[in-house]
C-alpha cells in the first residue's frame, strides 16, 4: 500500500529513511461511503477550511465524518515547526483568514454538531502563537451556535509569554495540548517544543479556570518503556489534568520517525486501567484512540463523572 509523503524541510527531519512496519490486524480504519461522510466533506471544501482529519491523515476519518464529526484546524495548513511523527506540511504560513471564525461558525451550523473540537498548526512567527485568533474562532462559535460545546487542541505557544491566557478568556469546554511523547524522546520526536513547558502549560489553565476540564495524549510504539508511560501518567496527574488518551503511533511515511512496535489491544488496556487508577475523570486507550476521536461522546461522560465525584 502506497504511503502519502509531503514535502518537508529535509534539514529539520533528520531521521533516516525508515520502512513501515505492516499493521497488524486489529488496525484497521472502518470504510464508509455514506451520503454524511459525503455531505461532512462539500460542507469543509465549500468553506475552504482545513481539518486535522486530512491533514494528519487520520486513520479514523471515514468514521468521523460519517457522523458529521469533523476537527478543524485553524490558522491554515502549514506548521513553522517538524515535529518527526507529524504529516502536517511544514514551512513558512500564509497571512491569517480574517473571515475563518465566521466560516468555521457556519460549517459548525450546518453539521448540526453538539460538540465541536477546534486545533491548529504552530504559528510561531505570530507574536501571540495565534491565540486571540483561537478566542475569535471561539467566540464566533458561540454566537453563531450558543447550545455547542466546545474543545480546543492547542500548540504549546512556547516563547509566548501568557498569550495562552487569550485562549482561556473565551472559555472553551475542553483546553487539550497533547504532551504526545516521554521526555526522553523529545529531542528526537518534537525537537522544536519542551516537555516541562508543555506541563505547565496544562497546570496554568487548570489554575486560571477551574471549570474547564483539561486533557491531554500520548503516543505509543516510539520507543518508549513502560515505566516512562507511567512517569508521564503522574506527571499529568500532578498538572491536575482530567482526560489522558493513549493511541498508537503510525508512522506516515519513511520520511518519518520509525516506528518501534506496534502495542497489542490487550496492552492499551492495561495501560488505560492504569491511568484510571491514577484518578484521571475519564481514560481513551486503544489503537485508534485519537485526541478528537468520540471527542463529543467523552465530553458528555467527563461531566457526568464530576457530578457523579460531587
Amino acid at each position: 500500500m502506497s504511503e502519502k509523503i509531503r514535502p518537508r524541510h529535509p534539514e529539520k527531519v533528520k531521521n533516516p529513511i525508515s520502512p513501515i512496519k505492516k499493521k497488524p490486524d486489529w488496525i484497521r480504519s472502518k470504510l464508509s461511503n455514506s451520503k454524511e461522510f459525503f455531505l461532512t466533506k462539500t460542507i469543509v471544501n465549500k468553506n475552504n477550511l482545513v481539518t486535522v482529519c486530512q491533514e494528519a491523515n487520520c486513520p479514523n476519518i471515514t468514521e468521523c465524518w460519517s457522523k458529521r464529526h469533523a476537527t478543524f484546524m485553524i490558522m491554515g495548513d502549514t506548521c513553522t515547526r517538524a515535529c518527526a511523527f507529524c504529516d502536517v506540511k511544514t514551512g513558512k504560513p500564509g497571512k491569517l483568514d480574517e473571515l475563518e471564525p465566521i466560516k468555521i461558525s457556519q460549517a459548525v451550523k450546518k453539521l448540526d454538531l453538539k460538540h465541536v473540537v477546534i486545533t491548529s498548526v504552530d504559528r510561531d512567527d505570530l507574536d501571540d502563537g495565534g491565540s486571540n485568533h483561537f478566542y475569535e474562532v471561539i467566540n464566533q462559535i458561540r454566537k453563531t451556535n450558543p447550545k455547542t460545546t466546545i474543545e480546543v487542541l492547542t500548540p504549546d505557544f512556547l516563547r509566548k509569554g501568557d498569550s495562552y491566557k487569550k485562549v482561556l478568556e473565551a472559555n472553551p469546554d475542553v483546553f487539550n495540548h497533547n504532551i504526545e511523547t516521554v521526555p526522553s524522546l523529545y529531542l528526537k520526536v518534537r525537537p522544536g517544543s519542551r516537555y516541562f513547558a508543555s506541563l505547565e502549560l496544562l497546570k496554568n489553565a487548570k489554575k486560571i479556570n477551574k471549570k474547564v476540564f483539561t486533557k491531554s495524549g500520548i503516543m505509543v510504539g516510539l520507543g518508549e518503556s513502560r515505566d516512562e508511560i507511567l512517569q508521564v501518567m503522574d506527571d499529568l496527574k500532578s498538572a491536575d489534568v482530567d482526560f489522558l488518551t493513549i493511541g498508537q503511533y503510525l508512522q506516515p511515511s519513511v520520511k518519518h520517525f520509525p516506528l518501534d512496535r506496534y502495542y497489542t489491544p490487550e496492552e492499551f488496556e492495561d495501560l488505560g486501567d492504569i491511568a484510571k487508577s491514577k484518578g484521571f475523570l475519564l481514560v481513551s486507550s486503544s489503537p485508534l484512540t485519537r485526541s478528537s476521536y468520540h471527542a463529543d461522546e467523552d465530553f458528555a461522560k467527563l461531566q457526568q463523572n464530576r457530578i457523579n465525584r460531587h
